[in-house]
C-alpha cells in the first residue's frame, strides 16, 4: 500500500494536457497533523504497518505494542469479561494493522508502550462488518488510556467509540478524572455524514488547555475545564498511551467484524 504525507503548499492536476490549478482548499491536507503543521510523528509512538502480508501475517512490532494476552498466541478476558481478547486477532496483513471480531466472541486488542502527558494522536482507519446483522454488534475504538491503569481516577479518552463497525457518526467518549466511587463522567461527543467503513483520518489533540478531536483535518470537538467536587478538569489526565480495541459488548453470539489502521502516529505538542 503506498502511503503519503500530503503537503499544503498547493496543487495542480493536469486534464487533457492542460495545467488546471487547484483551489486552496482542494490543496488542504485531509489529515490534523498536515493541516496544523504538527511536525514529524514520534517514532517510538507512530507506526506505519507497512509489514506483513496477506500471504504472511505479521504480529506486531513488540518494540513499539504491547500485546493481547502479554504475548505471542496468548489471550485474557474481553471488555467487562466477554470473550477474550487474543493476540491472533491482531495482525499486519498488506501493510494494514488488521483486528478481527469473531462470531464466538474472540477479538483484537493493542496498546502503545508510549505514554505521554499532554500531544498529539492520529490514525487512519475503517472498519465493517462481515456477518449477518444479529444487533450484537463490535465496537471499534482509539483510545488514549492512562499509563497507571488507574481507572476512572486518572481519566480516559475514547477519541473514537462506535457502537457498531461502519456506522455513518463518528462518536467519541471523553472521561474526566474522577472518583471511583462517583457515577462515570464524561462527555459524548458525535459527528454524522462520516462513513466509517471508509478511511478516515481521526485525531485527538490533548494539551494543558483542552482535549479536541478531528476527523480528516476538521475539528469536531473540544471540551475543557469542568471540574467539580468529584471530577478533576477533563484535561487534566496524567500520562496515558494509545490503545486501538474492536471490543465485545455482549459474551458471544456477536456479528463478525474487520477493523483496519493504515498507520498510527503520535506527536509531541
Amino acid at each position: 500500500m503506498q502511503k503519503r504525507l500530503l503537503l499544503a503548499l498547493g496543487a495542480a492536476v493536469v486534464l487533457s494536457g492542460v495545467l488546471v490549478a487547484l483551489p486552496a482548499s482542494a490543496a488542504e491536507p485531509d489529515s490534523a497533523a498536515g493541516r496544523y503543521g504538527w511536525g514529524e510523528p514520534i517514532a517510538a509512538g507512530s507506526d506505519e504497518f507497512d509489514y506483513g502480508s496477506e500471504t504472511e501475517p505479521a504480529v506486531p512490532d513488540q518494540e513499539k505494542w504491547s500485546l493481547a494476552g502479554g504475548g505471542v498466541d496468548q489471550c485474557w478476558p474481553g471488555h467487562a469479561g466477554n470473550g477474550q481478547r487474543c493476540d491472533r486477532n491482531t495482525r499486519v496483513v498488506g501493510g494494514v494493522l488488521r483486528q478481527t471480531g469473531e462470531a464466538k466472541g474472540d477479538s483484537g486488542w493493542l496498546a502503545s508502550h508510549f505514554g505521554q502527558q499532554y500531544g498529539r494522536w492520529e490514525a487512519r482507519v475503517r472498519s465493517q462488518a462481515v456477518g449477518e446483522n444479529n444487533g450484537r454488534q463490535y465496537h471499534p475504538l482509539l483510545i488514549l488510556w492512562p499509563d497507571s491503569d488507574r481507572w476512572p481516577e486518572d481519566g480516559e479518552y475514547d477519541y473514537l467509540e462506535n457502537g457498531a463497525p461502519g456506522e455513518d457518526c463518528a462518536e467519541a467518549f471523553i472521561h474526566y478524572p474522577h472518583d471511583a466511587d462517583a457515577p462515570v463522567q464524561q462527555e459524548h461527543a458525535q459527528l454524522c455524514g462520516v462513513d466509517l467503513s471508509q478511511w478516515h483520518n481521526i485525531a485527538v489533540e490533548w494539551t494543558p488547555d483542552h482535549v479536541k478531536g478531528f476527523v480528516d483535518g476538521e475539528e469536531w470537538f473540544s471540551f475543557s475545564g469542568g471540574a467539580n467536587d468529584v471530577r478533576d478538569c477533563i484535561q487534566c489526565a496524567p500520562s496515558m498511551h494509545q490503545t486501538i480495541q474492536l471490543d465485545n459488548f455482549y459474551g458471544d453470539d456477536l456479528q463478525p467484524a474487520v477493523y483496519e489502521v493504515d498507520w498510527a502516529r503520535v506527536y509531541a505538542l
